[in-house]
C-alpha cells in the first residue's frame, strides 16, 4: 500500500447498532440432526436452488433445508 491513510477525529455520522445474529462457535461445531426424506419438487424450484447454490459455492439441498428451517422457526 503506497498511499498513507490519514485518520482524524471528525464525527463519523449516523451510527447504527446491529444486534448479534451470528451463531456461537459451539453451535457451529455441532452437526444438525437430520432425517432423510424423499420429496418431489418442481424442476423450476430445483433449477433455481442449483443455480443459486453454484453462485455461493454450497449445496442446493442445504439451501432448501435452511429455507425450511427458517420458515418453521418463525411459525
Amino acid at each position: 500500500m503506497k498511499e498513507k491513510i490519514k485518520y482524524t477525529d471528525e464525527p463519523v455520522g449516523k451510527v447504527r447498532v446491529i444486534t448479534d445474529f451470528l451463531p456461537s462457535p459451539e453451535q457451529l461445531a455441532l452437526k444438525d440432526e437430520t432425517v432423510k426424506v424423499t420429496l418431489s419438487l418442481s424442476k423450476t424450484s430445483v433449477d433455481f436452488f442449483k443455480k443459486e447454490a453454484k453462485k455461493y459455492n454450497t449445496q442446493y439441498q442445504r439451501m432448501i433445508r435452511r429455507l425450511l428451517d427458517e420458515y418453521t422457526a418463525h411459525q
